[in-house]
């Protein structure tokens, strides 16, 4: 393991700079500075990572990523191992390193009563410095199974289920019904916060390994559920949970509204240099964002490049505590205020903040009415633990655009319900027992279409064992891992 008195040696937590915000707000690239080689404090960081015996970080990585070896090797410069160890877990940590909110961190033992290890950081200069270094080579399979399988939906769940069946043998087509493979890790991810280059050049390692990209294909319309199933072996349901959370409240239906993903797509895809005509735009209007979470605060990053006026984000509930509060103690996760690069940026927070009526105004030359204002109330808590506006405290707060990004209730499901009879659970997700099959045969489900909206490294985890599971169903057994998770899967035998 890692220095046992490193810790004591190095007690300061220190992070790799970001670029300045008047920088930043020009373009769309990475709000981090551009990694300089070494990174002198990395290896102290690293030896922080303490001889705790029972790593509990394992427990809080749905991956069960053995973060104390790989720290160890970062502290000694054995990159090669390191990213060996990482990868052994882990088929996408340039994702998780930039995106995930690190549970892991918040299981840390040193986090007891010090800042905990910067795994996060740690993490994502493994996976940089193997590319920079040539260490991230394609794992071609040595034998073809002669088993097809067809992945839905190419987000981190459908891919990291995607690479592990290629690399067992099968033969592996991905569909995607957006004109570029990658899900939301493409559309639904600022380049600010994950530039694209990365999705491109693991894209490009699993091509090599044989994997088949289909983008541009949805299936349900362009080939039924039906005619998949009887064209593959096994197929792997990964279309994620998109239908978004609306608000039902008086003036939905102006103009100037939008869910988050329809403001984020577009964004995202003139970001990178293919623009959508008639795509909402923050520019020089006052934006009201509904949601405090990732999303919104992707929302938050976007207005500000746009040049958006104003910015306020809106969140029912309180503010959360700055430290771990007494109810969630150490190793769980707990609900804390956080500031994201975006929030960095500008902008207003606003808690306590309950939505009453979307207020609007006759648009000009005969346009529909648009929305100009929300009016908002300050939240109150009932006894019964119910959040309801407080009388009295209603004012209106200027908006010409406002993105409601309050989260996703689910699959979309119509299309593969009529089409194969599969079934649901109560809450509309894609029902699955413990191997990840679902009511219909040869046919299993990975990710939120399954979970609901999760993290992207329980996509991943999810993904990686459904393979196994695909494996299993198809060879009789598999040597493939299945991280533990929610659903911990017997394969061998």
């Amino acid at each position: 393991m890692a220095d046992p008195r490193g810790f004591l040696k190095v007690r300061e937590r220190e992070l790799p700079p970001s670029r300045p915000v008047e920088v930043r707000l020009r373009d769309w690239k990475d709000t981090h500075a551009q990694r300089e080689d070494g990174q002198p404090f990395l290896k102290e960081q690293a030896g922080r990572c303490m001889d705790c015996g029972i790593p509990f970080c394992h427990q809080g990585c749905p991956l069960g990523n053995l973060i104390p070896e790989w720290n160890d090797l970062v502290r000694r410069g054995q990159w090669a191992d390191a990213i060996e160890r990482l990868h052994a877990t882990n088929n996408f940590p340039e994702f998780t390193g930039r995106v995930c909110p690190a549970p892991c961190e918040s299981s840390c033992v040193l986090g007891i009563n010090q800042p905990a290890v910067t795994i996060k950081n740690i993490e994502v200069s493994i996976i940089d410095e193997a590319f920079a270094r040539g260490l991230v080579a394609p794992q071609v399979p040595q034998r073809l199974t002669g088993s097809t399988v067809a992945v839905v939906g190419s987000g981190p769940g459908g891919l990291a289920a995607a690479q592990q069946l290629t690399r067992a043998g099968h033969t592996v087509v991905v569909y995607e019904r957006d004109d570029a493979v990658g899900g939301l890790l493409r559309y639904g991810i600022p380049d600010f916060k994950l530039e694209k280059l990365h999705i491109e050049r693991r894209l490009e390692q699993m091509e090599a390994e044989g994997t088949r990209f289909r983008p541009g294909v949805e299936i349900g319309r362009d080939i039924t559920w039906d005619a998949l199933r009887r064209r593959f072996d096994a197929v792997v349901v990964a279309t994620g949970a998109t239908v978004p959370r609306d608000l039902a409240l008086p003036g939905r239906e102006l103009d100037g509204i939008h869910f988050a993903m329809d403001f984020l797509v577009p964004a995202n895809k003139a970001a990178g240099g293919d623009p959508v005509e008639g795509a909402p735009s923050a520019e020089g209007k006052h934006v009201v964002i509904i949601g405090g979470g990732d999303t919104g605060s992707d929302c938050l990053g976007t207005s500000l490049r746009q040049g958006a006026a104003s910015v306020t984000t809106l969140a029912i509930g309180k503010q959360p505590p700055l430290e771990r509060p007494a109810h969630q103690p150490w190793p769980t996760d707990p609900i804390v205020f956080e500031i994201s690069s975006s929030h960095e940026e500008g902008g207003e927070r606003t808690y306590l903040a309950s939505t009453v009526e979307f207020v609007g105004e006759a648009g000009t030359d005969g346009g529909a009415p648009a929305v100009r204002a929300l009016r908002v109330a300050e939240t109150e808590y009932l006894p019964d633990g119910r959040r309801v506006p407080k009388p009295g405290t209603e004012h209106d707060i200027p908006a010409d655009l406002v993105l409601i990004a309050m989260g996703f209730t689910g699959p979309e499901t119509d299309q593969i319900v009529s089409q194969t009879g599969i079934e649901l659970t109560g809450r509309g997700l894609v029902r699955r027992d413990d191997t990840y099959a679902s009511s219909v045969p040869s046919v299993f489900v990975t990710g939120d279409a399954g979970r609901g909206q999760s993290l992207i490294v329980w996509a991943i985890a999810e993904g990686r064992a459904t393979a196994a599971a695909v494996d299993a169903y198809l060879q009789g057994s598999t040597e493939l891992p299945a991280p533990v998770g929610p659903r911990t899967v017997a394969l061998r035998g």
